[in-house]
């Protein structure tokens, strides 16, 4: 905690308490983007300005223009005004002369210290604060190099800053030493400014002016000046290992056509319009003719035939529409082999939403792989294929972290079990496919470059493991070879497949629930509960057991991972109620002694404390939603699974401390695992009680017997199977009409 930030958190609470539109900030002494927000509404109070918001935008910045251009000790208006600089100061980590309204000579050498960090010092001499300076003052972005920053980078951001500041649509970027969306339009703009382009018509977009000026500026070995460091700039910015300065020499030429290699652009060696295009936006020249595409229509002989003539080699299909979707984008039957009858390979994209973060969570990472899997053998991709699964949104940073690592963290657990066949791959912005390649979680990207606006994709890099750029849409041929497709350039790195084995869908399999029908399904399964003696909530009859859940909390859970739960019924071919029951039930019948078991399995397996008298701490307990044992059964129903070729795995000993212990935390953690080992208990929980694996068609016997088995051998498990039977029933009732949907 800093005092002094904390002290201007106690500024703005006290001054501004009472002000409409200013609102109280967290006194924690931590900067953060609400302290900033609260210090700009703050200055515009001050302004005589009304409409307050956390925008310090051009009604601010005017206003500063008009009434206060120089702010320094002889025209600070205020003491309260004074007040704002220094606690922006403090906020910034520089002197800000202790917050009492005076324009004192700590606050005048921490003006001209920020000025020289910021790298405009020439820009504006003195110890004034201006408009533009007072933006940079109350925004979260750092003017020294922080977390690995590199000196490079920060010296092309003060440089920019230096040079350009005053131009009316450039303001000071960050000088933190990492590549970022401003920097790129830092960069943009001061190209605009070289190329002569006046105030408000320079606006860092890659305009026809941009792209007509740059083909007039090749840069070659000998050429001196601005163009030759704004160009070595650009190579800094992708990270390309050169020396900034104003000559552009032999090394930076290696450098120029080291990169031209990597992103398939003529080898030249020279600072050509193509090359400039590729270091500057993520298209780089959106007329390059690709060797690959993507697209959402049949690809007929006629359009195949097309796509050939104009040297496409590689095109992207759809595995499945998207439920609830007009759009039908779904590979053909037949499509396959016509398109490698034409001489084209193609290669697999899987797309269910997947447009906002939301979408995102392991769970449906697991999920999807399993859809992933049954769509791409229907199809007949072969092993080796690699699976495109897209972000198709503009995920900043945080929600990379939050929701599509873990995602696909989901993917890769059930892929590596599952269909280790084949390959993981990722579509999507440039910054999702290097972090998720960056995690190990999949082995080539293909880039939504053409989403130049994406924050993902400005400021960021190539991924270096990128197989195909999206750079255009465009259409192609005449007549009934006419196509829209999106141009991709290849790198070589995935040359698609040309041999197909398509097999047949299988009939009678569950689908995905509809939600419409919740309600519905819920008050069916309370009735019956109530009617077997289960109340909606509670229902113990042992001192100091508590069942936290009700059927409703039970059920919302099983509905929260109902597409999870499908997939792996219908990768097994088992009917998803099956599966439901004994995962419902135990979820309803959870109790805080569950809890108590599993913190005991913790301490056996962690700290070595084991006592044979202590009934707690043991080496194994029933866990996460199916509350399985890790020892017996989740371990040799795994291995038959494992026997029977269901999934790819290890066999364990359930006798190995190591090896329980290992499955044990991933059915306490991984709710996908748990839920698939429930499947794989219930085949194996029919194999020792010798009767028929479960299939579409099991018998209501048969089907009671496995639940039966799954609780156990005494006779409450007799009982509850008595019971469960008549909950799969209830199920089966809502089930059998969708799967003739």
């Amino acid at each position: 905690m800093d005092e002094l930030v904390l002290r201007a958190q106690k500024f703005i609470n006290v001054t501004y308490g009472g002000v409409s539109g200013i609102y109280e900030v967290e006194e924690n002494g931590r900067t953060s983007w609400d302290v900033m927000y609260a210090l700009t509404r703050c200055l515009q109070h001050e302004l005589g300005i009304t409409g307050l918001s956390n925008n310090f935008g051009p009604g601010t910045l005017g206003a500063l223009q008009v009434k206060y251009p120089k702010l320094n000790a002889s025209t600070v208006p205020s003491a309260n005004f004074c007040r704002i600089i220094q606690s922006g100061l403090y906020c910034k980590g520089y002197d800000g002369g202790e917050i009492d309204g005076k324009y004192n000579d700590r606050v005048s050498a921490a003006v001209r210290k920020l000025k020289a960090d910021m790298g405009v010092a020439a820009t504006y001499p003195g110890d004034d604060i201006t408009p533009k300076l007072f933006k940079g003052l109350l925004n979260m972005d750092p003017y020294v190099v922080v977390n690995d920053g590199s000196s490079q980078i920060q010296e092309i951001q003060r440089w920019l800053n230096g040079r350009y500041a005053d131009r009316r649509d450039f303001f000071i970027i960050p000088c933190d030493g990492h590549h970022s969306r401003s920097v790129q339009k830092a960069l943009m703009l001061a190209i605009q400014y070289e190329l002569d382009m006046e105030d408000g018509v320079a606006n860092g977009v890659f305009g026809p002016g941009t792209r007509a000026g740059l083909k007039e500026h090749t840069v070659a070995v000998g050429t001196k000046g601005t163009w030759a460091l704004l160009f070595n700039a650009a190579l800094v910015l992708n990270k390309r290992d050169v020396s900034l300065g104003r000559s552009f020499t032999a090394a930076h030429s290696e450098a120029v056509e080291e990169f031209q290699l990597f992103a398939h652009l003529p080898a030249t060696g020279r600072g050509d319009y193509q090359t400039w295009a590729s270091l500057l936006v993520s298209t780089g020249d959106p007329t390059r003719k690709g060797t690959a595409c993507d697209c959402v229509t049949e690809i007929t002989n006629a359009r195949a035939k097309t796509l050939v003539s104009k040297g496409y080699k590689y095109v992207g299909r759809y595995l499945s529409n998207v439920p609830g979707s007009d759009l039908d984008k779904v590979i053909k039957p037949g499509e396959l082999k016509r398109i490698a009858t034409n001489g084209l390979r193609s290669f697999p994209i899987y797309q269910t939403y997947g447009g906002a973060a939301s979408y995102f969570n392991y769970s449906q990472g697991a999920s999807d792989a399993y859809s992933a899997l049954e769509w791409a053998r229907h199809h007949g991709f072969k092993a080796g294929a690699r699976i495109y699964f897209a972000v198709d949104f503009d995920a900043v940073d945080h929600q990379v972290t939050s929701n599509i690592i873990p995602h696909f963290r989901g993917i890769q657990s059930v892929m590596s079990e599952n269909g280790p066949e084949y390959d993981i791959g990722i579509y999507g912005p440039r910054n999702v496919c290097s972090r998720v390649a960056g995690e190990g979680l999949s082995t080539a990207s293909f880039v939504s470059d053409m989403s130049t606006g994406f924050s993902g994709n400005l400021g960021y890099t190539l991924p270096i493991d990128w197989a195909f750029d999206q750079i255009s849409t465009i259409k192609v041929g005449s007549g009934e070879g006419k196509i829209e497709i999106d141009n991709n350039i290849a790198s070589g790195r995935d040359i698609g497949e040309k041999s197909f084995d398509p097999k047949p869908a299988a009939s009678g399999l569950d689908v995905k629930f509809d939600m419409s029908r919740r309600n519905a399904l819920l008050s069916d399964v309370r009735k019956y509960l109530e009617s077997q003696g289960i109340p909606e909530k509670g229902g113990s009859l042992l001192e100091g057991v508590v069942q936290p859940n009700s059927t409703g909390d039970a059920f919302s859970v099983i509905m929260k991972y109902d597409s999870l739960i499908t997939n792996v019924a219908r990768k097994l071919k088992i009917r998803k109620a099956l599966l439901i029951c004994p995962l419902l039930w135990e979820i309803r019948k959870f109790t805080n002694m569950d809890d108590l078991a599993d913190d005991g399995v913790v301490t056996y397996h962690t700290k070595g404390d084991w006592d044979p008298t202590d009934e707690w701490i043991k080496r194994d307990s029933s866990t996460g939603l199916g509350q399985i044992f890790a020892a017996r059964p989740a371990i040799p129903a795994r291995n038959l699974a494992v026997r029977r070729g269901y999934i790819v795995a290890s066999i364990l000993d359930p006798d190995n401390d190591s090896h329980v212990w290992r499955i044990w935390q991933k059915l306490y953690k991984d709710d996908s695992f748990n839920i698939a080992t429930a499947a794989h208990v219930l085949i194996w929980g029919a194999h020792d009680v010798g009767i028929p694996r479960p299939n579409l068609d099991y018998s209501e016997e048969n089907t009671r017997l496995t639940l039966k088995r799954y609780r156990g051998f005494k006779e409450e498990a007799e009982i509850d199977s008595q019971i469960q039977i008549g909950l799969y029933q209830v199920f089966e009732k809502h089930f059998t009409p969708l799967r003739s949907t």
